[in-house]
């Protein structure tokens, strides 16, 4: 059987690397009991593979995670199993199981939606004028290319950002897990986390600051995913983005 994973990576965790956490959530099978399917051959693992690695130093409400089990209960006890072996940082979100013809939501990632929190100088959230931020965030867009210099191990190369950009704004933003908590000045952006054109939003808020004058180094800001999505259109067609846990 075919499960699909909803988590969100905040708080210390953000500081931990994708490796750890895929060992994490190994051992967090196993004490969950958790009957999950191995693979065959000399060097047996888990069957179970994440949608889109985070960076280090970003937190997620987003994160997907897919594995295969051999025997279930049911879909809210294995998420209440899973989360009573969560360390603090990392929560279960949802658990739901898969057709069997279902891809794996590594093949199906297609955008991201994130949220940046610019922070003052204790780490708390800073206020900015909001409606002057709309206007410099429209001229930005407006521009015909957002070129950037990106580093790869083979050296540096020139990319356009700006047809990956689908969405950027200026709104309120979404506290982590407290809805009653107070609201703040925050950019959204959507942007392309597909495999052949993955966007990191660093590389979009240093060219926005870049714009606008400052210097990327003089900002400190939080990156949060809020949603990992899938592209459910017709190839060729405008993209109709769905979060993976409603894509099967």
């Amino acid at each position: 059987m075919k499960i699909r994973i909803k988590f969100a990576k905040y708080g210390v965790m953000k500081f931990i690397g994708h490796l750890d956490v895929m060992r994490f959530f190994q051992k967090a099978f196993r004490r969950a009991q958790i009957d999950i399917r191995y693979s065959e051959g000399f060097s047996p693992h888990p069957v179970m593979s994440f949608a889109a690695p985070l960076g280090v130093g970003l937190e997620s409400m987003g994160e997907y995670l897919d594995i295969e089990v051999n025997t279930m209960t049911t879909e809210e006890e294995m998420k209440t199993a899973l989360n009573q072996t969560m360390a603090e940082g990392l929560r279960i979100i949802s658990v739901k199981q898969l057709p069997e013809t279902a891809k794996n939501a590594m093949a199906g990632v297609a955008a991201a939606k994130y949220q940046i929190t610019c922070l003052s100088g204790d780490g708390s959230p800073k206020e900015f004028p909001v409606e002057d931020l709309k206007m410099a965030l429209r001229a930005f867009l407006e521009k015909e290319r957002i070129p950037v210099i990106k580093k790869t191990k083979k050296g540096e190369r020139e990319l356009d950002l700006k047809p990956g950009i689908w969405e950027l704004k200026a709104e309120e933003a979404i506290p982590p897990f407290d809805p009653d908590g107070r609201r703040y000045p925050a950019i959204t952006m959507l942007v392309d986390a597909s495999s052949g054109g993955n966007i990191k939003p660093a590389l979009v808020w240093d060219a926005f600051l870049t714009d606008c004058g400052i210097t990327p180094e003089s900002c400190s800001y939080q990156i949060t995913r809020i949603e990992t999505y899938g592209n459910t259109a017709p190839e060729g067609k405008t993209p109709e983005f769905v979060p993976l846990s409603e894509i099967y």
